[in-house]
């Protein structure tokens, strides 16, 4: 039976370990995603910078495949606006995330990553910065849509409205709205088919319950940050094989799991698994 888990990094903590603690409690396929450059001890000046962190996510998502089947996902993380404006100010910020998502975007032409993530900050920002933000979370669409990839994105906390408004970026830049993932998604799995972008539904709680109770059009994520400050934050390894076996118990069957664990993971990023 797949198990995957559509959103976790390895960082300073467990790394590999964190792995085979996945693989021990029944997970068999991972989406692993780059971090912020601050993260590497890189702070940009260009958007080639990202090279040297996107070559070391490769090199670790080779190493992951040892263990389980892994995945990469390059981000340049909305949270670069902030962290690259203080040393350049907001547009040369806004020039370098943009260089940054080309360069991903070869990653994923060249067959060493699956999808991008981009998105927009989830914290307050000023209406420059925000507006910034969209302009290279569009750019991040046209990348994808010019790649034939998905975009994973990193967002401001769940509303319907702010949803519809990034499809309709999507889909001005002709990118498909179902190549939109909303990371750390709520179980709104009704309200997303309506949209048309696709949650990755954060396993917390009785979130995947809740998720399965609407439907089977989503997938399911960890977030695991694998940060030695905060060792099990957001979710532990173990976590989305743990509530997906509870969905066999309440009476999901093994087709119901394949969907969200292999076919929808399978359209997304067009991968066999």
């Amino acid at each position: 039976m797949v198990i995957t888990d559509n959103h976790m990094h390895l960082y300073n903590h467990l790394r590999l370990k964190a792995l085979k603690e996945f693989k021990k409690a029944g997970g068999t396929h991972v989406f692993l995603v780059s971090l912020l450059s601050s993260h590497y001890g890189i702070l940009p000046s260009s958007g080639k910078d990202f090279v040297q962190i996107f070559e070391e996510h490769v090199k670790l998502v080779e190493k992951a495949n040892e263990i389980v089947k892994a995945y990469a996902v390059l981000a340049v993380h909305p949270a670069e606006i902030t962290i690259l404006s203080q040393k350049w100010g907001v547009d040369r910020a806004v020039e370098i995330m943009k260089e940054a998502l080309e360069i991903a975007g070869k990653f994923v032409e060249e067959g060493k990553a699956v999808a991008i993530k981009s998105g927009r900050p989830h914290y307050e920002v000023s209406d420059y910065v925000w507006k910034s933000s969209n302009e290279v979370m569009t750019f991040a669409f046209e990348v994808a849509k010019d790649v034939g990839c998905a975009v994973q994105l990193h967002m401001e906390s769940y509303t319907k409205e702010g949803m519809m408004e990034v499809a309709e970026m999507a889909k001005k830049v002709g990118l498909k709205r179902e190549k939109v993932i909303r990371h750390f998604a709520p179980p709104a799995v009704k309200e997303f088919e309506e949209i048309g972008i696709f949650p990755s539904v954060i396993a917390m709680g009785d979130n995947v319950k809740k998720a399965a109770e609407l439907g089977d059009r989503f997938v399911v994520e960890s977030d695991y940050i694998d940060d030695r400050s905060r060792p099990g934050a957001v979710l532990g390894p173990r976590t989305v094989p743990r509530k997906i076996k509870e969905l066999l118990k309440l009476g999901y069957d093994e087709d119901f799991v394949n969907k969200i664990c292999k076919e929808n993971i399978e359209k997304l990023y067009d991968v066999e698994l």
